[in-house]
């Protein structure tokens, strides 16, 4: 006779526990989404479109309202004066239309063809306006004891002003241009270029660093723990700090280091570390790895002091020598974490900002995808270019990161 029980996760119960486990998940897949899918869709969104800096205020109509004349007695005549404007310089506003109230003790003499008044209630349709349109609508009145008895000004009881129009943002005009802006030349090519050598070199540099960095201190002795704490510095301390630090004592007027070099004779001159080519990219390069070499030092350190250590005494009595035992023994137990690393400082690297603003603003050939991103979208004030550099970033990380993943991961058993 065949079992008639239901397979496992089918029956009520197994469905119950699926939604109280997706019940469970909710918060964490709409903190994700909020945290990263959203922005990641923003930015591809933004890239196809043809936004400046000036369009993420989508265009309004402006209304300003005052008394003109200044009366000062009944019978004096003034004017209510209602200045308009479009906020954009791009698009234009349409079905421009405003609503008044006139305060008690004004006696209109006359309204404006496109306007009509009710009592005191005032309604305006001035029809569509013009990118950056401006004018005044003025309107003539006689002031009557009231008004100087209420003391209320026609600013006093705003306006409401309405009009349609289209947000860049919003509507159904896409383009491809940004991404032909910056793939137009050879700048983007050089671009990516000093982007690579960064990455590469930093991210390689600062895993060596960190590997002889733990080898130092994978031995007890006396101010380790002292020597520890000063490895840490570089990555604890304030990136503005140690940034303008390295600028200061790499100065080509006042630097020591300069002096250093021209007292010894190892230079005739100064020299101006960054800001010359290529010795700017070299030095930012530099401090990549000064500056993130703790990060690899604590976790390869980590992984040492878990390896066991009998193999180390079994190889030592064998006759193998310091560099054979780490070569043979230590490496191919590192390799795990050396891969994790190289990835994680991989995408940090090649996402790193502050560093190379810092130090050189991103000139004499230190100019990097993400100073790219900063230089097209706020000093050109084009925040579609800029985004659509950002595209790049992420599509040039995602490769990297599956062939890293499918390949290399697998070759060292990861």
């Amino acid at each position: 006779m065949a079992d008639a029980t239901p397979p496992s996760g089918t029956g009520p119960l197994g469905k119950r526990e699926a939604r109280l486990a997706w019940g469970l998940l909710l918060p964490t897949i709409a903190a994700v989404a909020l945290v990263v899918v959203l922005p990641l869709l923003a930015i591809f969104w933004i890239s196809v479109k043809p936004v400046a800096l000036a369009d993420l205020r989508a265009p309004e109509p402006v209304l300003r309202e005052d008394l003109r004349g200044g009366p000062e007695v009944a019978g004096d005549q003034a004017q209510i004066r209602y200045r308009l404007r479009n906020s954009s310089q791009e698009q234009p506003i349409l079905a421009v239309s405003f609503r008044d109230v006139v305060p008690e003790g004004l006696l209109v003499q006359s309204v404006d063809a496109r306007c009509v008044l009710e009592g005191r209630d005032l309604s305006c349709d001035l029809g569509d306006w013009e990118p950056g349109h401006r004018e005044t609508l003025s309107i003539p009145v006689v002031v009557e004891q009231a008004y100087f008895d209420n003391d209320v000004a026609p600013q006093d009881s705003a306006a409401s002003i309405t009009g349609q129009s289209s947000n860049v943002l919003t509507n159904s005009d896409f383009t491809l241009d940004n991404f032909a802006r910056i793939f137009s030349g050879d700048e983007f090519f050089e671009v990516l270029w000093v982007t690579l050598f960064y990455t590469v070199f930093g991210t390689i540099g600062a895993l060596v660093v960190g590997l002889f960095a733990a080898l130092l201190l994978n031995k007890s002795f006396r101010g380790q723990g002292i020597l520890r704490g000063l490895y840490l510095f570089p990555y604890v301390a304030p990136v503005i700090a140690v940034a303008f630090a390295w600028l200061i004592l790499f100065d080509p007027f006042s630097g020591s280091v300069n002096a250093l070099l021209v007292q010894m004779g190892v230079s005739p001159q100064a020299i101006n570390f960054f800001g010359e080519r290529p010795l700017a990219l070299i030095m930012v390069t530099v401090f990549e790895i000064w500056r993130y070499f703790p990060l690899s030092f604590l976790f390869i350190l980590a992984r040492m002091q878990s390896i066991d250590s009998d193999m180390f005494e079994a190889a030592d009595m064998d006759g193998a020598s310091p560099f054979q035992q780490f070569w043979y023994l230590s490496v191919p137990q590192l390799l795990g974490i050396l891969s994790v690393l190289f990835l994680l400082r991989f995408i940090w690297t090649f996402n790193k900002f502050d560093d190379i603003f810092l130090l050189t603003g991103g000139n004499a050939g230190t100019r990097t995808l993400t100073v790219n991103v900063y230089e097209q979208a706020f000093a050109v004030s084009n925040i579609g270019a800029g985004a659509a550099v950002a595209v790049v970033i992420f599509g040039c990380l995602l490769t990297f990161s599956i062939f890293f993943l499918k390949y290399i991961s697998q070759e060292e058993g990861l």
